[in-house]
């Protein structure tokens, strides 16, 4: 963790997959069905899904992050040779019911009562983040929740990072911007907001431009970042 303290923060922002919410919550639902080789699953799920993003960006062929995510999953079950449309479907409506991290809601609590906006900008479609945080019981602490679908194009495309100055009518000066994304982490400093990465999974540092200011292992540890402790 490193220790630095941002002045003058009016509004955090979040990414919501990995970030608030529990990427392989849906697979360890279905450990008994996908066994030993669920965290397998999980983690080429959670690549693929990426991958996707990223490649359909580039070739301008856009599908929402709904559909990416099952192109993912069918690629992760199949790479494990496993072929059960049941078990598929359970795991997609999982997705839309991912628990959040446990530190999350007492965290927003406290920004909002440092007088801090706070808001999502995410990959996922308004339906996804709409399911995502009502399971989580969070909506009441957020200031907006933004989907990439209103531009078309997915992180880490700098008019998704807009989205939020514009929505949230604050300068990117004064929002600090949340990922445990690495790449999302860079993406935000370098289109210009203060960034937090919270690095939950201990990963190396990016060989990218735009060094977080800050890094974290968990989101309890933003509060004192940003002048809400």
């Amino acid at each position: 963790m490193t220790t630095v303290k941002l002045e003058n923060i009016d509004a955090c922002v979040f990414d919501a997959y990995g970030t608030l919410f529990d990427v392989n919550a849906a697979a360890r639902e279905e450990q008994a069905a996908l066994g030993s080789q669920w965290e397998e699953i999980a983690n080429n799920w959670r690549t693929k899904q990426l991958q996707y993003t990223w490649l359909r960006s580039l070739q301008k062929k856009h599908a929402d992050f709904w559909q990416v995510t099952g192109d993912a999953l069918d690629f992760a079950l199949s790479t494990s040779g496993i072929e059960d449309a049941e078990l598929r479907d359970r795991l997609m409506n999982l997705y839309l019911k991912l628990s959040s991290y446990p530190e999350v809601k007492s965290m927003l609590e406290s920004l909002k009562a440092a007088g801090k906006k706070t808001a999502i900008l995410s990959n996922g479609t308004p339906k996804m983040l709409d399911a995502a945080v009502e399971n989580a019981g969070i909506g009441h602490l957020l200031d907006g929740c933004y989907s990439i679908e209103d531009v078309g194009i997915y992180k880490p495309d700098p008019s998704v990072y807009q989205m939020a100055v514009d929505e949230l009518g604050v300068a990117p000066s004064a929002i600090s911007f949340q990922s445990s994304n690495a790449w999302d982490a860079y993406a935000a400093k370098a289109f210009g907001f203060n960034v937090v990465w919270c690095n939950r999974f201990g990963q190396a540092a990016e060989r990218l431009p735009g060094t977080p200011d800050a890094e974290i292992t968990n989101l309890s540890q933003l509060l004192p970042i940003v002048g809400a402790d």
